[in-house]
């Protein structure tokens, strides 16, 4: 076996054995994995829930606050403490430091977790063993013409439907954007429905507007998606579909994973062993959970994605794992790089400022990863321009009246066509869809970008529509997104 396929001490942290499966050796599960923590372990669990909740507060008071301020207090009870799977502990002692742009969460059992905040690259969980991020922070500047002077979608200048479309009926609209903003308990910030390329209506939360930049968590994982299409396109990533990802690691002879092609990641089904144990499981807030370890720990989250062995084939099996969109990304950093670009700046250059997008904060690691798979920020708008871009197939109007195919010919179609080991028919590209009914509610050709706690951006070609839906919410969302879509196109005469 390669040296990456290890077996014992690292890899087999929880007691996997070996097993070969067509040729090829792959790691599997063992028993005597889900031990009981002891003290120390107890107090590690929770310098973990310390760690996540520093991120927390520091992009809630630096990144959100962009556009919205509020007190340390409030982003506390808003965003942390109501919600019971982030574990709030009640000894938890925490503050922020505005001149050094930190946020601490402490108590006496583990010290101190702390988050720092480097502008456009947002804020990131230091791991104990540092100060500071180990990468020069950038500006990011926004290189898009005046938006009040330029015409939507890259500009806001005649953004709206004015007036309405005929076949719409306002009121019922109105009534279904009112509906949503009243179900309080799903706590909706923004809402948008994008019809016919213009906007119909849209709605937002005391304090929140437009631009404000929200927490879009695994929406992030379709603008890898996006990268990786836009780099392809651009000619930075000489690749295809069906191509090994390019992984220097993963080259070696006798490793099984230089079999793992790029839509394999992109279709979460690399074969990767990669635990996600969500976050109410006894072990949620250990090592064991691989998913979510990048949220809470402080690591490098790239190489954290590629030093996993296989534990099935790739392709064979849709699952839920932040390893596969961590590696399209990490490739596309890799492509980016060795063309001498700056990869902080590289997602507004290839992709933002081409659609007009000026909100998104994509936030790194200590070494100058995006976290990309959770840790991203976008304000409505720029989630609608996303969306858009989807819709019309990865091809953008440019306020010269020209176009600018950002994404490959027939990107769309793979990104919303199920993967062949999504068996409900349920995952794409990276994208959700509604290919085995889902959503009762909506259309059987909507996908969507999807966030831990409700965050969407749905596209339903069928209708000419995207629906942006941001906000944390602790309850059913799923059930909630389809209630809204049906609301939604009910009040559309198609």
């Amino acid at each position: 076996m390669g040296v990456r396929m290890r077996v014992h001490q690292e890899i087999c942290h929880r007691f996997r054995t070996c097993t070969a499966v067509g040729g090829m050796l792959l790691v599997t599960g063992c028993a005597g994995e889900r031990t009981v923590p002891g003290e120390d372990e107890a107090a590690h669990e929770r310098s973990h829930v310390a760690g996540m909740a520093a991120h927390h507060i520091c992009s809630g008071v630096f990144v959100v606050g962009r556009d919205y301020e509020r007190s340390v207090d409030e982003v506390v009870a808003q965003d942390i403490r109501r919600f019971p799977l982030f574990n709030w502990q009640d000894d938890f002692e925490y503050g922020v430091n505005f001149e050094t742009r930190t946020a601490s969460v402490s108590a006496a059992d583990f010290g101190t977790r702390s988050a720092e905040y480097n502008g456009d690259q947002g804020c990131t969980i230091l791991p104990a063993e540092l100060d500071d991020v180990t990468y020069e922070p950038q500006v990011v500047e926004r290189l898009i013409p005046d938006p009040d002077a330029t015409a939507w979608p890259t500009g806001d200048v005649g953004a709206y439907h004015d007036p309405p479309p005929p076949e719409v009926d306002m009121e019922a609209l109105d009534a279904a954007l009112d509906w949503t903003m009243a179900q309080s308990e799903h706590n909706t910030r923004a809402l948008v429905v994008i019809y016919a390329g213009r906007i119909l209506g849209e709605r937002y939360a005391p304090g929140f507007t437009r631009n404000t930049p929200q927490i879009s968590w695994s929406q992030g994982k379709s603008i890898a998606s996006a990268l990786v299409g836009a780099a392809i396109q651009a000619g930075h990533l000489d690749a295809g579909l069906d191509d090994p990802v390019p992984v220097p690691e993963w080259q070696g002879e006798d490793d099984p994973r230089r079999e793992i092609r790029i839509r394999d990641i992109l279709n979460m089904s690399s074969g990767l062993d990669f635990l996600n144990l969500g976050l109410t499981d006894s072990l949620s807030w250990t090592h064991t959970n691989e998913h979510f370890q990048i949220y809470f720990e402080g690591i490098d989250v790239f190489e954290h994605a590629i030093d996993q062995p296989m534990d099935t084939l790739p392709g064979a099996i849709f699952r839920y794992r932040n390893s596969d969109p961590l590696t399209a990304n990490r490739i596309v950093r890799q492509a980016a790089e060795a063309r001498g670009e700056d990869w902080l700046t590289y997602p507004q250059r290839i992709l933002f400022d081409r659609i007009g997008a000026r909100d998104y904060v994509l936030e790194t690691d200590a070494w100058g990863n995006f976290i990309i798979t959770g840790y991203d920020y976008g304000s409505a708008w720029d989630w609608a321009r996303f969306g858009l871009l989807h819709l019309w197939d990865g091809v953008w109007p440019t306020p010269d009246g020209g176009s600018d195919r950002i994404l490959p010919e027939g990107w769309v179609d793979f990104v919303s066509t199920p993967a062949p080991g999504a068996d409900a028919l349920q995952y794409g590209g990276l994208f959700w869809l509604n290919r085995g009914g889902s959503l009762p509610r909506a259309p059987e050709d909507a996908y969507w970008a999807a966030g831990f706690m409700g965050q969407y951006t749905v596209v339903i070609p069928s209708y000419d529509l995207v629906i942006v839906r941001l906000g944390p919410s602790p309850g059913d969302t799923g059930a909630y997104l389809s209630d809204i879509i049906g609301e939604v196109t009910d009040a559309i005469d198609r």
